[in-house]
């Protein structure tokens, strides 16, 4: 088993896929800083402290961050090095923006004290440099989540971006010749925090949010379509048992959005029939992340970061493509690995984009308490 002791608790792990750094991972760490008498810091509900340990609000409290950068030389820990250590405030997300080869490779970091820091990967000095900082709230609201909106069209610019907030909102970030990029819009999107928002690859007028908390206008997932403004959104989905906590838009297969809940379930939606799911996927322990492969051959696959339950596999049958032909009597969907080696609340996990086809890929896996970060083949 390869594990690194990344120190502060791990809680994202993102490959590069530009196609001269996919050896490049970053990992993100949360470190929340106690009172000096040890007392607890923070009001948790009864759900979050239950699921999620980086809930707590305070204006107290401090929470402090790392960006670790390791070259993956080969297919484990033991042959990669970290090459890179960022201090930032606590580290929530971070997202590689798909650049073509002429840009070079470009990475956002979601912060806990309101801000979006976007890096650039120097290929030839083997480091990641700040270019600038965009502030998307006061320094007490927490960016959650982002996400780029040309996952499918990698070009020598930068996308879009998506921002969730702890506020209950959500924010647009465009293109700036001056700044990089330019907060749009904000706007009131869930009455407690929305853990996630992310794009709809095929549509980049489409932004999809949820948020985990009982009671208020939550246990939702709402779709936004920016052309009509932000005052209510297009399509709300109100029929969830728990709170909705990751996103992602399928960027090989058009119309298809996968979805994690608090309730140890992924379902797998046509974006055109968004009130009932194609199918649903019981992945155990809560989902917090889930990315589909990047390559087309495995359109099939998703990787799931379970949180109690480790992290998982799922192979999904019959909804598209050439499973269409799937007999009746079949599920769906089946668990077709479980990795296990964590100790912790499953939260960072990432394919890399360094081998195509069917052959196993690489997988990189952060875990929270125990502060791990595990390679291992998918």
């Amino acid at each position: 088993m390869d594990t690194f002791d990344t120190v502060w608790p791990a809680d994202s792990a993102e490959f590069c896929p530009h196609p001269n750094a996919t050896n490049i991972l970053a990992c993100g760490t949360y470190k929340l800083e106690t009172q000096p008498d040890g007392a607890s810091l923070g009001n948790l509900d009864d759900e979050d402290e239950e699921h999620n340990p980086i809930v707590a609000e305070s204006k107290s409290q401090t929470r402090k961050g790392k960006c670790l950068i390791f070259d993956v030389t080969g297919d484990s820990l033991a042959s990669s090095s970290q090459i890179q250590e960022i201090s930032l405030p606590a580290v929530l997300d971070m997202k590689w923006c798909h650049t073509s080869a002429s840009r070079k490779p470009i990475l956002a970091i979601a912060d806990a004290e309101g801000n979006i820091t976007v890096h650039e990967w120097d290929v030839a000095e083997r480091r990641l440099n700040q270019a600038f900082s965009i502030p998307c709230a006061e320094s007490d609201v927490l960016c959650l989540s982002l996400d780029w909106s040309n996952r499918r069209s990698p070009t020598s610019g930068i996308g879009s971006l998506v921002v969730s907030l702890s506020n209950g909102k959500l924010a647009l970030l465009e293109p700036d010749a001056t700044n990089g990029l330019a907060v749009r819009s904000t706007w009131h999107a869930h009455d407690y925090e929305p853990w996630i928002a992310a794009w709809d690859y095929w549509d980049a007028n489409v932004i999809y949010s949820g948020a985990p908390r009982t009671g208020g206008d939550d246990l939702k997932l709402k779709a936004w379509d920016i052309r009509q403004g932000f005052y209510s959104p297009a399509t709300i989905n109100k029929r969830f048992d728990a709170g909705v906590t990751t996103i992602q838009s399928h960027p090989h297969v058009e119309h298809v959005l996968a979805v994690g809940s608090y309730d140890d379930t992924v379902r797998i939606f046509d974006t055109r029939k968004l009130l009932t799911p194609l199918t649903q996927a019981d992945v155990g322990g809560g989902a917090w992340r889930v990315k589909w492969h990047p390559s087309s051959v495995r359109a099939h696959h998703l990787l799931v970061a379970a949180m109690h339950d480790g992290f998982k596999v799922v192979r999904f049958r019959g909804l598209w493509g050439q499973d269409s032909a799937q007999p009746a009597s079949e599920e769906s969907w089946e668990i077709v690995q479980k990795y296990e080696g964590h100790e912790s609340l499953a939260y960072g996990v990432d394919w890399s984009y360094a081998a195509t086809g069917d052959a196993d890929t690489l997988v990189a896996s952060a875990s929270f308490y125990d502060h791990a970060l595990h390679m291992w083949r998918a």
